[in-house]
């Protein structure tokens, strides 16, 4: 066999492979013969078929099966040989199968790119310091209070936190436009979600009034046609509900699940899960944060093969929590930038655990399975389920091994506490892309 390596691009190789003739010849011969002792084929009696006969009828097939299965293996064979860890499946391409003719083919991949990783020593990586207050226990139990919020119709005019039924209709210069027109529409006053200035504007108004809105939509107003321009709203008020929150008491602590011990026990509950998610949340980020520090002070090339591949599985997720309309267009553009972070990302862990012989941690596997089951009614059971479940166990697997790289990373850098409070770390977190 012979091997020639042609590099075509930074990571693109083209690999030429010759093959004897012998080689495939004499396993062609083989099975042909092999083939006259069963192949039925009219006037010969079964075994007595001459292996002429056969070579007519079923040599070319024979070749092309030799051909392929004899490319795949001389493939694997000269990767190994010339050392190369193709990324992506390759692109075979045979140049000739005739008989007595060498079997020559190309092969067309990328590899994975070679490099050392490093982390610069004079880098510091901020870790948030949270303690958990009272005053943070008291905004969650309020958060569950409004996840119980009621709404009771009022007579009375339009007050900051109510929420108002409307219809309006819009108009820009005097014209209406798609979008502008509602009926029967409800609004929580004060929830930011209009055009600055609609709710407000509905403050002091009663039921079967109307209101002529003089605004003006935001420049990076989605619709471009009507984008920064002037608009006037004409709104009529249908219903005014005030909000009604329940209680702190025992009924309310059994609606989540506390059946004994009332608020007090609830609290406890509460701030058992905060300190789990606070936990989480610092791991998240500082994790998050070393790898960043990875991506910056290692560019990579990333070969296209894999970030086509992320690129297709993000749109199929995406696809799956919309739940796959028809028609819905989801440019790949759109997954690219997120999909070259987690390829470059992939890559650079890859290398580090590689080089750095990390295998691992079963202990750490086992306390990522349990923190995963512990949200759940039943951790017990979730745990022995992802030991059944060998794909759920490799997810686990997976985020140790990071954590693992992780502490490699910190082992090498100052690690600098900031503090902060629990509810500034929870909505840090909200905003930090994944």
């Amino acid at each position: 066999m012979q091997v020639s390596i042609e590099s075509t691009g930074a990571l693109e190789r083209r690999m030429t492979v010759q093959v004897p003739a012998e080689r495939i010849d004499q396993e062609v011969e083989s099975r042909l013969k092999s083939l006259a002792r069963t192949a039925r084929i009219d006037g010969f009696r079964p075994g007595k078929v001459p292996v002429s006969v056969v070579h007519q009828k079923f040599g070319r097939q024979v070749r092309q099966e030799v051909a392929s299965e004899v490319m795949d293996a001389t493939l694997r064979e000269a990767l190994a040989q010339e050392h190369l860890r193709p990324a992506g499946e390759p692109a075979v391409e045979p140049r000739a199968v005739a008989a007595g003719q060498a079997l020559e083919f190309t092969a067309t991949f990328e590899i994975f790119p070679e490099f050392e990783p490093v982390v610069p020593p004079d880098q510091a990586i901020e870790k948030p310091l949270v303690e958990i207050r009272d005053q943070d226990i008291d905004a969650m139990l309020a958060k569950l209070q409004k996840q119980r919020m009621t709404w009771e119709k009022v007579d009375r005019a339009v007050a900051h936190g109510d929420r108002v039924t409307i219809d309006f209709e819009g108009s820009v210069q005097g014209e209406s436009f798609d979008g502008g027109q509602g009926k029967g529409v409800e609004i929580e006053i004060g929830s930011g979600k209009l055009i600055d200035g609609f709710e407000e504007g509905l403050i002091g108004a009663t039921v079967g009034e109307e209101r002529v809105l003089d605004l003006e939509f935001p420049d990076d107003y989605r619709s471009e046609s009507i984008a920064g321009r002037p608009v006037q709203f004409k709104v009529v008020i249908r219903l005014v509900e005030e909000a009604r929150l329940p209680p702190l008491d025992d009924e309310f602590a059994r609606a989540f699940g506390v059946l004994e011990g009332g608020v007090d026990a609830l609290r406890e509950e509460v701030t058992r899960n905060m300190q789990r998610e606070l936990g989480q949340a610092i791991t998240a980020t500082v994790k998050d944060r070393a790898f960043d520090l990875l991506i910056e002070s290692n560019p990579v090339d990333v070969p296209s093969a894999l970030l086509k591949q992320e690129v297709d599985r993000l749109q199929n997720e995406t696809r799956e929590q919309m739940g796959n309309r028809k028609g819905m267009s989801l440019p790949r553009g759109l997954f690219e930038p997120q999909a070259r972070r987690r390829v470059t990302l992939g890559l650079i862990i890859g290398e580090i655990v590689r080089r750095n012989n990390i295998q691992v941690d079963p202990d750490r596997v086992r306390r990522t399975v349990e923190a995963f089951a512990a949200s759940y009614e039943n951790p017990d059971e979730v745990v022995r389920w992802y030991y059944e479940n060998h794909g759920a166990l490799a997810t686990a697997q997976s985020v140790a091994l990071e954590e693992q790289v992780m502490e490699w990373i910190l082992d090498q850098v100052a690690v600098e506490e900031k503090p902060m409070d629990f509810e500034e770390l929870m909505q840090l977190r909200q905003s930090e892309p994944t």
